[in-house]
């Protein structure tokens, strides 16, 4: 069933649905044994935060060849829209991706995002010809917003940045789903398999993950978990779910039983 269910995002094609983060690992080659086992083809790059453009040291892409995956950069850590499209630039200058992960951060202690700010800057990356996948709340006026702002994708978060709390609006998320029109990518706060599950479940397009795998005891392991989630929550979403019901209904018919 899920032979020709393709994720495509302004006419690139994805090849899994779950997509990962490279922080928080102890070292590349965990990063990397991770990311293997993930099976994801897209992986997220802090620009601001990772060595990616020092050639002369230990680099990043040493270890993820970008032949192999979509490397996803990503405006983590700014806290404003001039760093954030100055980075998104520098991303794109280097010969990285037209692929962009907007983050622009409004609060240091919850790192909800700064949506005004998110807004003006996707927007004027838009025109500038990025393919810009926003972080945004489960907010579904903010995810229209964007959309007509020129957003390729609408990456809401299940619950704060690294908190593992999984989804706590899901209904938002649903609304989100029904309006938005383009590919919806759950990002941050999701702690565990059955959390992505969920996600998908509902539709979702996708899953951006990072702490829930870098954070775990066995790292590598939860990454395969991940992996084998987002195809059970997706074939799940296909295949179509009984509806919900208060009483119970037999199993088996009794009609024609003696």
């Amino acid at each position: 069933m899920l032979a020709n269910d393709k994720l495509i995002i302004r006419g690139i094609e994805f090849k899994s649905r779950l997509w990962v983060g490279t922080g928080k690992y102890k070292d590349f080659e965990e990063t990397a044994k991770a990311i293997e086992a993930s099976g994801a083809d897209v992986v997220t790059v802090a620009v601001r935060r990772t060595n990616i453009f020092d050639k002369r040291s230990e680099n990043l892409l040493d270890y993820i060849d970008p032949k192999r995956y979509k490397i996803l950069p990503n405006t983590a850590g700014c806290y404003t829209m001039e760093d954030a499209l100055r980075y998104a630039r520098l991303a794109r200058e280097t010969g990285i991706s037209d692929l962009i992960k907007l983050e622009v951060i409004g609060d240091e202690k919850t790192l909800f995002p700064d949506t005004c700010a998110t807004l003006k800057a996707t927007e004027i990356l838009a025109k500038e010809g990025f393919i810009v996948l926003p972080y945004i709340n489960d907010d579904p006026v903010m995810a229209l917003r964007l959309v007509d702002a020129g957003a390729s994708a609408v990456m809401p978060l299940a619950a704060p940045i690294g908190s593992g709390l999984g989804i706590r609006n899901p209904y938002n998320l649903k609304i989100i789903l029904e309006q938005a029109k383009v590919p919806i990518v759950v990002d941050a706060g999701v702690g565990t398999a059955s959390d992505v599950a969920v996600a998908m479940e509902l539709g979702c397009d996708a899953v951006l993950l990072n702490t829930a795998i870098a954070g775990a005891k066995e790292p590598v392991a939860m990454a395969e978990a991940m992996k084998h989630a987002v195809i059970a929550g997706r074939l799940a979403y296909k295949a179509g779910r009984i509806p919900r019901k208060l009483y119970a209904t037999a199993s088996s018919p009794i009609e024609g039983m003696l």
